[in-house]
Parts: structure tokens; sequence; C-alpha cells
């Protein structure tokens, strides 16, 4: 009335957030992960000689110098010390579980002949892939307009401080968006961690650009609360936020229809009810889905339709095997969110067998620190007989019940009235499993998780540890039962994988224990199982880029061979899972910008380094200066170095010789050795050897 307009600080700024100390940029890949896993007994697959045994690391010494080795034993008596800085060749077996691969020999040509038959067989999967995925490549599609101010405003809202992943992870997925291709892209990251964000910005994205956006989930609990998430985050902006679910009655999703056929919902955000021939978009342009793996035969047949036309982003915590491949393969585009969210810490995990006292103790405790509990019991059939235990248990709590049978209405205001704290405890089946997030729940107790399966529980207790308190997790097994072999591996995964971020070895655990078959079909298991998985699908990555055309030679592999004592020491690094991690990741490190970034976060965490420590680095920059250089072997003869040529690809010598190099009176070169270049040493100390080697690859080069 007195024409007055109030505008607090966030109206024009935004929320406040503070930003995060910068990290060291972390160099790791799931490959050096998995190996760093290895334990002895472990089955190993060597590249050049196929699978073996791990055995352990041996340091050996040799004319008084010191090199620590892989060792792997093979069939027979056969054993191969593999050097340090050739750990990149060798990775960890993953077949399938309770298969025992037999060990190859050294001097078999068995190896060679199996890596052959599954290089033409990765070439024909390659061949049918790549034509399943054709007509998004070459179907034009709709290129989104670039950030708009309204979405950099609606952007600025968001409450916390955005991960370095998650940030890449949004700039890859606007970049995609603006392209004339349709998007078909993953978004990998562990429950929690953001990529409900990624989702929400891609579809403002889509509605600042005249489109209407989809969003698939599995369940009609993660669409409430996805409605509810989406509905919140933009409520102060023009655009119209609907649900499509048995929670609306058959009047209310008539309407919801029939507006969203003329084009005034914006957001349709539902369970498999939005696939139905029924429902019809006036233009839409973005379908988001999430947990994709968790739809039927039918609904994914729907969703390859719609890929071919309109612009798709998924997202998972757990990817199951064939999205898992077609990600590595690249196939599919993947953005994955590794960084745990500031503050986050690892839910207290306890696996065990069922024990009414301890579940007791842990919904108490619980209670004292004002928060709430997840109760799962996942048969529908004998649930009300577990909430008259409850109540029985603990008598002073208030328990509700929810179930996926339940009427549409009742089971809304449910867990509505759960939000808002007017319960304790929720006793439910798994409708809990997928993306609920209420950040007042921190204690979660499962009973007989003998009967859930891996991605199961890792999501179910995905559930608790969403703010910055301390969560518990208590996986129960039935009391006396004998479990089987395959529920033992999951349980003990589950028990042992407790670090933030863990859902990718989650994924490969799960691969191994319910067998690679299913990732190309059955047909493909017998090659999988020869080679293992993880050369499958480097093989079958090979294999896709030599089909698209974008296939390009391996980098020249080097090998150093100055004797000089160059390892880490026990003393240093006494845990064998950390020094074999970052002899792999040296190994695998291709560019000396990588190297000096590894060479940091090394110091960074283990303190300056001891000098044989800093040979370590310097023996793996001569070889990255090597492959540069064409050089495959440096070896030293007594005062001079002799640097080996490769074939077609390393310097000739008459390259050197016209190329007056700053060393040229001190190289030599000798009709008998035609690749060899001669290079003498003014100094006989293995350090200033290394020094000199260097000084010559960077003028070879």
């Amino acid at each position: 009335e007195n024409r007055l307009v109030i505008l607090g600080e966030e109206d024009l700024f935004g929320n406040v957030k503070t930003a995060k100390e910068s990290q060291i940029k972390q160099t790791h890949d799931s490959a050096v992960d998995l190996l760093s896993m290895l334990v002895p007994g472990d089955f190993v697959v060597h590249s050049d000689y196929g699978i073996a045994e791990f055995a352990g690391t041996q340091v050996m010494t040799a004319a008084g110098n010191q090199r620590e080795y892989l060792l792997l034993n093979y069939a027979g008596e056969d054993k191969l010390y593999v050097p340090t800085d050739q750990v990149h060749k060798v990775q960890k077996y993953l077949g399938m579980e309770g298969y025992r691969p037999s060990l190859h020999s050294l001097n078999s040509k068995v190896w060679s002949a199996q890596k052959q038959r599954v290089k033409k067989n990765v070439e024909l999967i390659a061949k049918e892939l790549l034509e399943l995925y054709a007509k998004r490549q070459t179907n034009k599609g709709f290129s989104f307009f670039p950030d708009s101010e309204l979405q950099q405003t609606m952007e600025s809202c968001f409450p916390f401080i955005e991960t370095p992943d998650q940030l890449k992870a949004i700039t890859e997925t606007k970049k995609d968006m603006e392209s004339d291709l349709s998007m078909d892209r993953l978004i990998c990251g562990d429950v929690g961690y953001g990529k409900t964000e990624v989702a929400i910005r891609a579809a403002f994205k889509a509605v600042c650009s005249g489109k209407q956006v989809a969003i698939l989930v599995p369940t009609t609990i993660l669409a409430f609360q996805h409605f509810q998430t989406f509905s919140s985050r933009l409520k102060d902006f023009p655009l119209k936020v609907e649900m499509l679910s048995r929670l609306r009655s058959n009047s209310e999703q008539k309407a919801i229809l029939n507006r969203t056929k003329l084009g005034k919902v914006d957001v349709l955000i539902g369970t498999h009810r939005i696939l139905s021939f029924d429902v019809h978009f006036q233009e839409l342009g973005l379908l988001i889905v999430d947990e994709e793996h968790r739809f039927g035969v039918k609904h994914k047949e729907r969703l390859k339709e719609l890929r071919t036309t309109i612009d798709v982003l998924s997202m998972t915590a757990t990817p199951i095997p064939r999205t898992l491949h077609m990600a590595l393969s690249g196939i599919r585009q993947i953005s994955v969110i590794n960084t745990p969210p500031d503050s986050r810490l690892p839910v207290h995990t306890y696996v065990a067998p069922f024990d009414s006292a301890w579940a007791k103790r842990a919904i108490l405790e619980e209670l004292k620190r004002g928060g709430q509990v997840f109760y799962v019991f996942n048969r529908v059939e004998r649930i009300d007989q577990r909430a008259a235990f409850l109540r029985e248990l603990v008598p002073e709590v208030r328990i509700v019940v929810a179930h996926g049978q339940m009427a549409e209405e009742l089971l809304e205001n449910i867990m509505l009235a759960f939000m808002r704290h007017e319960h304790d405890i929720l006793l439910c089946t798994t409708i809990i499993e997928s993306g609920l997030d209420i950040p007042n729940v921190n204690t979660i107790i499962i009973e007989e998780a003998e009967r859930l399966g891996l991605s199961q529980l890792y999501q179910l207790r995905g559930r608790v540890g969403r703010s910055t308190r301390q969560a518990w997790a208590y996986i129960f097994y039935s009391k006396g039962r004998r479990l089987t072999e395959e529920a033992h591996q999951r349980l003990q995964t589950i028990e042992e994988h407790t670090a933030l971020g863990s859902g990718f070895k989650i994924a490969l655990r799960d691969l191994q224990i319910r067998g690679a078959g299913n990732l190309l079909g059955m047909e493909q298991s017998g090659h999988i199982a020869a080679v293992g998985f993880s050369l499958y699908v480097e093989l079958l990555e090979e294999a896709v880029k030599k089909a698209k055309g974008q296939f390009s030679p391996s980098p020249i592999e080097s090998c150093i061979e100055i004797p000089i004592s160059a390892l880490f020491p026990r003393a240093y690094i006494p845990e064998d899972e950390a020094r074999i991690d970052m002899y792999t990741r040296l190994a695998r490190t291709t560019s000396v910008t990588t190297l000096e970034a590894v060479r940091m976060e090394c110091e960074d965490r283990f303190g300056e380094l001891p000098l044989e420590a800093k040979r370590v680095f310097q023996v793996a920059k001569l070889r990255i200066l090597a492959s540069n250089a064409g050089i495959i072997k440096v070896t030293r003869q007594s005062n001079r170095l002799r640097f080996e040529c490769a074939a077609n690809h390393g310097p000739t010598v008459e390259n050197v010789m016209e190329s007056r190099v700053k060393f040229f009176k001190r190289v030599s070169v000798f009709p008998s050795d035609a690749m060899g270049i001669y290079f003498s040493l003014k100094e006989t100390d293995g350090d200033k050897v290394l020094v000199e080697a260097e000084r010559f690859l960077e003028q070879l080069k």
C-alpha cells in the first residue's frame, strides 16, 4: 500500500557460500584403484604373459643397487618379476566369482592365441554397439541456448559450494546440450554427491530454451522426493513443476496430462507412468533418468526410441556392468563425481547376526541426539508383526510403517509426517532405496540383509549420513541361518567399502560376484573369463575407437635400464597397497606435468622424498622423455649410454647427425648397430648419469 519493496541480501547476491580450500589434484583412475587393492593370492593379468597369481612385492639387489618388483607366479614353477616401472601392464583379474582361471605358462603360446581370439570378437561387438548408437550420432538434435542471466541467478542460489567434480559434470552436460547432436550422458556419482543439482541445472537450461523436461524415476517415493526438491529449488522462478505417479488421483493425473500436452507443465516428474503412450508433451527436449537399471525391458526399449530424438541425462550411484561398459568404452559419455561434499563423514557400518539388544541400543542412541531411524524389513506380509515386535522392544518410541502396497494417499501422508518428525522410526521395505534424502535420519537398521543385493545394500546405506552428523548402519543377517557364498561376499564387501566414494568399486565387485556374462549377453562370458574384465574392456575400447576412425597408435613403451637404487623404502611408505598404488600411477603417467602433480601429492601424503624415492621420479621422467623422443630402451654400458630407437617411429642416426644436437661430440654410431645411438658419459656417479640422460633425451626430442 505504501509502494515499498523490501529486498533481502539473498535476493541481490544469492546464498553466501564459503569457498573450500583447494586440494591437490588427484591423478587416480579406476584401474589404479583396483591394482592397489591387490593382496597375495589374487589373480592378475599381465598384458604380455597372461593370467598369474600375485605373490606380493619383493626388493631385489643387483650390483649393490635395489629395485622393488611385483612377483607373479605362473603355471608350474614359472615366476615373473615385474619391475615397478612396468606395473601398468598388470591388472587385477575380474572374471566370474567361483570360476578359477587356469594359470598360463611363460613359455606357452596359449595366451597370445586367446588374446587374439578375444580381439577378433570385440571388433564384431564394437561394430554392433556402434550401430546401436549410430542414430544418436547422425540425428541432428536441438541446440539448447547458452546460459542466460536467469540461469546464472538460479545457480547462484545453490546453498552449498560445488565440488570440482560436480562443476566438471555440470560444464560437460551443458556443452552436450548446446551441441547439435542428441546428448546421452551418464552422471556417475556416489550417494549424496550432488547428482540431483546437475539434473536441476540441466532441466532449468532446457526450460529457458523453450523445451519441456521429463524426469523418470523407479519408485513413487523417489518421484515424491524429487518433486519436493525441484519445487523447493525452483520456487522463485517462472516455471511449473508437476508429478505424475500413483500418489495422484485419476482426475489429478488427467489434468496434469492435459496441461503437459498444452505446454503448461515445464518439468514433469514421474515413475514409468510417464513412458505411457497417452503422455504427450508439446515440446519435450530433455529426459532425465534416475537409476536406469531399475527399469524393465519394455521401458528400456521405449527409452531407446526416445534417445534418438531428444537429449538424455542418466544418473546412477552404482553403475551396472552394461552401463559401466558403455561409459568406459567411449560409446556413451560419462561424468564421474568422486569428490565428497564438504564435511561429509563416512557411515560407520556394522555387519552381524541379528541381535535385538544391539538394535534397541542403536535406536535409543540416535533418538538421544534428536535424530530419526530407518528400519528396513523387506517382507510386506510380516511387516506388521515386526512393528509389534519393535513397539514391545522400544515402547517409548513413535513407530510408523510404510510399504509399496499401501494406498497412495496414505503413503504420501506417512512420508510427509515422518519428514516433519512426527515419528521416530520409519519401519519400511526397500521403497526408500533410491534417492530419498532426509538429513535428520542418521541411523539405518537393515534386517535379513542376506536377501538383498549388493547395490541395494549400498543404496540403502546411502540414505543416512547426508548431513554433517556421524551416521550409523547396522546390517543384520538372520541368526543361525547358513549364508550362501554369494551372500557372504556381498556382506563382506559392504563392510569393507565404507570410504566415501566407494560406489565405483562396489559396482566392479558386484560385476565379479554376479558374473560378467550379462555385460553383452551370456555368449561373451567365455571371452571375458579368458582375459579378465579389465583387459576385455581395454581391448573393446581400442576396437570402438578403431571402428569410429579415432584409433591412434599406442605411445612408445620405453624401458630405462640404468643401474641405480630407485624405490619407495618401506620406512617411507609402509603399506604395500599404498606403494603399489604410487608405482602404478607413475607407470601410467604419460606427461611431465602429471608426474609433477603426483610427486607433490606423494610429498603431501608421506613427507619429504628420501633419495631412493627421488630417483623413482627421475627414472619415471626419463621414461616419459624417451617415449616422446622415440626411444624404446636406455641402457648403461660402462662409461656410455645406449639409446635404442623404435623402428619406424624413433629418430634415425641421420636425423641425430643432421640435427647437430648440443652433445654432438659425445655421440657415436656404429654400422653394426643400426638402431643404437651411443652417448659418452663425463660422470660415472649414478645420480649424475640420470641428469645427463635427461638432458640428452630433451635434445633428442
